[in-house]
């Protein structure tokens, strides 16, 4: 395939102008969650410093989901719980997740994307479900779920709420962390850390730092392999 010319500087500049302002159009008047939570930050908040790549990719407070006694590499995944792509992969890396992790740490980050509804509201009933030791519970239970409220636009909250009963978690502290700005502004972390770090879509997995860039399955495996050789 022939590749086109590349455009003039000025034109380039442009075109990227453009892009930039209809892309924040679209965040802006998409999805009112993710507005809500832009306006419920802190007016002074500072943005990720550039280049502190390894902090910015996973933080303290990161969810691992596995603990290897040995270390030999990370794996990092922002995603997006009503994404089609991150529901089709996900059995793939609890697969994954099988095999190595005994060597591997595995590593979850929100990335909702604007154009998913409830992709927000999915972020804090996980957020939510963590504070009482049942992230991944939930998280399973949202992409197991997820052709039946994913795409939805109203609000998908009380099916979420009954989830968090099915698995035997305290409703009033559900609801309250739900409702609760720190959690807001705990998913909001994420997204800052991911667009720092180029993420524009998901699933978008980084090993051992470096972005991968799949095809399928098997070369998913081999690449984790190699990691730990």
């Amino acid at each position: 395939m022939v590749s086109s010319p590349a455009p003039p500087r000025d034109t380039a500049r442009l075109v990227r102008t453009v892009i930039w302002i209809v892309l924040a159009a679209a965040v802006i008047g998409g999805v009112a969650w993710y507005a809500v939570f832009a306006a419920n930050k802190e007016q002074n908040a500072a943005p990720p410093a550039p280049g502190s790549g390894s902090e910015q990719l996973v933080r303290e407070n990161s969810y691992r989901l596995t603990a290897p006694a040995v270390e030999k590499a990370q794996l990092v995944e922002f995603l997006d719980f009503e994404c089609p792509a991150c529901g089709s992969i996900h059995p793939v890396v609890e697969e994954l997740k099988a095999e190595f992790g005994d060597r591997i740490t595995f590593v979850n980050r929100h990335f909702p994307l604007a154009a998913h509804a409830n992709s927000g509201q999915a972020a804090l009933a996980a957020e939510a479900a963590s504070q009482q030791g049942k992230y991944q519970e939930m998280a399973n239970r949202l992409f197991d779920a997820q052709p039946q409220w994913a795409g939805q636009q109203q609000s998908q909250a009380p099916l979420f709420r009954t989830y968090a009963e099915e698995l035997g978690l305290d409703l009033a502290q559900f609801d309250a962390a739900v409702a609760d700005q720190e959690t807001e502004e705990r998913v909001l972390a994420d997204i800052a850390d991911g667009e720092a770090l180029g993420v524009h879509g998901t699933p978008t997995f980084f090993l051992n730092g470096e972005k991968l860039t799949l095809t399928t399955k098997a070369e998913f495996r081999q690449k984790l392999a190699d990691a730990v050789k």
